[in-house]
């Protein structure tokens, strides 16, 4: 059983991480795989740092956790990242011997109807969300009632909640001179120095 993580990672922060290795502890699998994204479709119109050094950040984030891999699956493609074309591109890797997990937000699961071939993602993978500590659990809950009942999803809930602070939070940071320790790894607090990202 595989876990599947997409995101734009701008940068990837410790919320991202906690959450991962609770839902992999609490659902047995074998890895997370982080996937970001080339270009997310959600995301046209905002500044997007390259895909290169967000890829790079999520390897550094990652290093020391065996469980744990990145994937530039996305970066590959040209034009938008869609979820659907990831999930058949890793069905036809692993076949029909390993189960997969799509790990989504609680913001996500809500609008996943909005997705490209969204019904066909139900078919790829089963999903595992994550609520966060503003999530509105009632609605949450009957958006997963209704995917369920009409479309024959399968999806889990995490026990645990994701972190609610945002990788903008940590741009704005960095670009107003603050400290990000403790927000994102050593590694990637470095690399972002570094390559002067986030500063205009």
């Amino acid at each position: 059983m595989i876990g599947l993580m997409g995101g734009t990672f701008d940068p990837v922060h410790y919320g991202h991480l906690i959450m991962c290795e609770g839902i992999r502890e609490e659902f047995n699998l074998e890895k997370v795989i982080f996937i970001p994204a080339r270009i997310p479709p959600h995301k046209t119109d905002t500044k997007v740092t390259e895909a290169y050094d967000r890829l790079r950040m999520v390897k550094l984030a990652i290093a020391d956790n065996p469980f744990f891999e990145a994937s530039d699956i996305e970066m590959k493609r040209d034009g938008s990242s869609y979820t659907v074309d990831t999930l058949m591109a890793f069905k036809k890797l692993y076949g029909s011997q390993k189960r997969l997990y799509l790990i989504v937000g609680a913001d996500s699961l809500v609008q996943i109807e909005t997705w490209k071939n969204f019904d066909e993602i139900f078919k790829l993978a089963s999903i595992i969300v994550a609520s966060r500590p503003d999530t509105q659990e009632n609605y949450l809950d009957n958006t997963i009632i209704k995917l369920v009942s009409q479309f024959g999803a399968k999806i889990f809930k995490f026990s645990g909640r994701a972190m609610n602070y945002a990788s903008s939070y940590i741009r704005k940071r960095v670009e107003e001179g603050l400290s990000i320790k403790y927000m994102v790894t050593p590694a990637v607090e470095a690399y972002i120095r570094k390559n002067r990202l986030y500063i205009k």
